[in-house]
């Protein structure tokens, strides 16, 4: 793999230092020619993607930016640029070369404490047309308090027109953990938008008449669906798609039947992957896998009657973060896998799926990235690209090795 801009620098530097230190050795006509062969060689080594093997391909990782603070949403748009989120509340385009552009203006405020700040970003199913995008953050509401919420923005030449509110998850809680927040439009044409629990809001989740703990399901404008499931029932809100969660942070669509799934953080063990259909109840925290960090239980169930259980979870947990149905054609083999980023593993997870299960899981790049997987997306040339959550976070895609 490319090794960070900020290293290649430092190299420079150095070696530009010690070829001052040795100069008077040049003038007196010492040979050094080991000594210059191998700068040379080292050079053009940080350069290089990486090779890495794998159970079903040959995959070269390849740094195409980095530099990037907390990276945490990705999007590209249709001239293959990308638009990219930092957390602590800037959006950027990086171009096909990898080059960052300046922060975007117009950006809302966030609250960029804890795990909150400017989180994803996707495009309106209708960009060509609209240059419409939508961000979720976590929003300052005042008097201490913060909730997650979600924009919409036109996208100009400078940066973002027409930002308006759509959405405000409620009620708004203090903290700076569990915001979630995935956005995912669907096939119809609305934005599921993913919540969390809010860490402190665990008595919420299985109550109807608040967002914590929830997917919603809303319209370009914000409104609520005629055929959202809770519409009808009294004392819901209407926006609810489905409860029982603890804190999404990958959502995508299955390609194959447009349903969402999602991954979500356990406690301590008990991270899940779950077809997160309209109506139903995942199970926060009645039941789960995980326990307290304390070591206490949450729960003495893993499962009850009237409960959804997970397609799949992990104990320990891999602070799951990102999702994506790979439906790339640069690395065939891969085709139909399913791709979770792990936070506290700092490895990407390829899942083999049959029949809405999973039925394999091959743990990748661990050695060879050694970062916070935040974010996988496919790529429009057909590529995976991963963003890593740090103070350097990088943009990484991979490929079919050549």
């Amino acid at each position: 793999m490319a090794i960070p801009a900020s290293t290649r620098k430092n190299f420079v530097r150095s070696t530009t230092v010690l070829l001052r230190l040795l100069q008077p050795a040049f003038a007196a006509g010492v040979v050094l020619a080991p000594v210059l062969l191998l700068t040379a060689v080292c050079a053009q080594a940080l350069d290089e993607p990486q090779v890495v093997a794998t159970e079903r391909a040959k995959v070269q990782l390849e740094v195409i930016t980095d530099g990037l603070d907390h990276p945490w949403g990705l999007a590209f748009l249709p001239d293959g640029r990308a638009l990219v989120t930092e957390r602590p509340g800037r959006l950027r385009i990086v171009d096909r070369t990898g080059k960052v552009g300046e922060p975007l203006a117009g950006v809302p405020i966030v609250d960029a404490v804890g795990q909150g700040g400017l989180l994803d970003v996707t495009l309106d199913p209708e960009f060509a047309r609209n240059q419409r995008i939508y961000l979720s953050f976590a929003e300052p509401r005042g008097d201490g308090m913060n909730g997650t919420s979600v924009a919409r923005a036109k996208l100009g030449p400078k940066g973002l027109e027409d930002v308006s509110v759509i959405f405000r998850q409620q009620p708004a809680m203090k903290g700076g953990h569990h915001f979630g927040s995935r956005l995912v439009f669907g096939r119809d044409g609305n934005l599921f938008v993913t919540l969390g629990d809010r860490n402190s809001g665990r008595d919420k989740v299985q109550l109807l008449d608040n967002h914590v703990g929830k997917v919603v399901r809303i319209d370009r404008d914000g409104n609520a669906p005629a055929d959202n499931p809770y519409l009808k029932q009294a004392g819901a809100l209407p926006e609810l798609w489905s409860i029982g969660h603890r804190n999404i942070q990958g959502a995508a669509l299955d390609p194959a039947t447009g349903e969402l799934w999602t991954n979500e953080h356990g406690p301590k063990g008990g991270d899940e992957m779950n077809r997160t259909l309209g109506g139903r109840n995942y199970g926060w925290p009645l039941v789960t896998y995980g326990m307290e960090y304390s070591g206490k239980p949450v729960s003495n169930k893993t499962e009850a009657p009237g409960l959804e259980a997970p397609a799949h979870y992990w104990v320990p947990s891999i602070a799951t973060s990102g999702l994506a149905f790979y439906t790339g054609t640069a690395i065939p083999a891969w085709k139909g896998s399913v791709f979770v980023g792990g936070l506290k593993s700092g490895d990407l997870s390829r899942l083999e799926m049959r029949d809405g299960r999973v039925v394999g899981e091959e743990r990748l790049f661990g050695e060879a990235i050694k970062r916070r997987i935040r974010t996988v997306v496919n790529g429009p040339d057909g590529a995976l690209y991963l963003l890593t959550d740090e103070s350097e976070g990088q943009l990484i895609r991979v490929t079919a090795a050549k």
